[in-house]
């Protein structure tokens, strides 16, 4: 029986497969640099006592989990309300409404006509800087700006209301602006997610009779549902990390009262101030809270598997 005759490898063959990794190795290497290594450090200026008293340098000394017990001494939870808060007041109208529009933009039997100009102008404040937003809207709600001159000549006030003044008033303002920031974003995703669905669904759906509010609850949110997580999951951690507007339109100091001063803006004072053992701590907490509630909103939408493991 004759044997299998042997090919012999070509001397300076190239290997297509290592160049996988090649081309991968400037993503690693920028991660390392710019995320890892400050992410190492920041866990470990949490347990050490690094700051400026004047112009002497104190530390680093390590104290452990001092750090910690000075921040939860403070008003954390204060801050921790305010920061879900503001979330809350702008991520629930822009849900909705963005839910609203997509529906709208992908009925086919609307027909709607200049839906992409419409998708254009709704995006369009997506692309403003946060700086600008707010130097805006501090101009229009100021005391003497065009909002309240309108709301005077028209008889709805008798005297400026002081918007930056209030607690609900500047909320408002920053839940606003949120609100008009991110709504288009979000609206763009849901309408792809929308149109990703089969179009067989809803067209039996409609010939079984159903209304359109029994095909929105039916097939269009469950069949979206893994955009949506991403939506609220997203908007969380963005909300947790909530600092250009409120900074801006409150001159860093979360007026009135600090109700409106966010966990960054907390975060932020510490880092101005170059305590960074605290600024270490707080950011190491900021990093384990995110992480539990992105961990509790997954779970709880997504469900355990069933017996079939689905």
């Amino acid at each position: 029986m004759a044997r299998p005759v042997k090919k012999k490898a070509h001397k300076g063959g190239v290997n297509y497969s290592r160049w996988g990794y090649f081309f991968l190795l400037p993503f690693f290497i920028t991660y390392f640099i710019f995320s890892f290594v400050p992410l190492v450090t920041t866990f470990y200026n949490a347990f050490f006592e690094n700051y400026m008293s004047g112009l002497t340098k104190i530390g680093p000394n390590f104290v452990g989990f001092d750090n910690f017990k000075s921040i939860f001494g403070s008003d954390l939870l204060k801050y921790t309300r305010n920061t879900v808060i503001l979330w809350l007041i702008g991520f629930i109208p822009q849900i909705l409404i963005s839910l609203l529009l997509a529906v709208w933009f992908t009925d086919t039997r609307l027909r709607l006509k200049y839906t992409g100009f419409f998708k254009t102008v709704i995006y369009m404040p997506n692309l403003i800087m946060a700086a600008s937003f707010s130097m805006l809207f501090f101009a229009l709600f100021s005391d003497n700006g065009p909002v309240n001159l309108f709301m005077i000549e028209n008889g709805f006030f008798k005297e400026p209301f002081r918007f930056l003044a209030e607690i609900w008033g500047t909320r408002g303002l920053i839940g606003l602006m949120n609100f008009l920031m991110w709504f288009g974003n979000t609206t763009i995703l849901l309408m792809a997610a929308i149109m990703g669905v089969d179009i067989n669904l809803f067209e039996a759906a409609q010939i079984d009779g159903a209304r359109s509010s029994q095909i929105f609850k039916y097939i269009t949110i469950p069949s979206i549902k893994p955009i949506l997580i991403y939506v609220l999951i997203t908007s969380m951690i963005g909300g947790l990390q909530m600092f250009d507007v409120p900074q801006i339109l409150t001159n860093g100091k979360g007026t009135p009262d600090r109700t409106s001063m966010t966990l960054i803006m907390f975060l932020n004072n510490h880092l101005f101030s170059k305590n960074y053992g605290m600024a270490g701590a707080l950011s190491t907490l900021l990093f384990i809270i995110t992480g539990i509630l992105s961990l509790i909103v997954f779970k709880s939408l997504v469900g355990s598997p069933d017996k079939d493991g689905r």
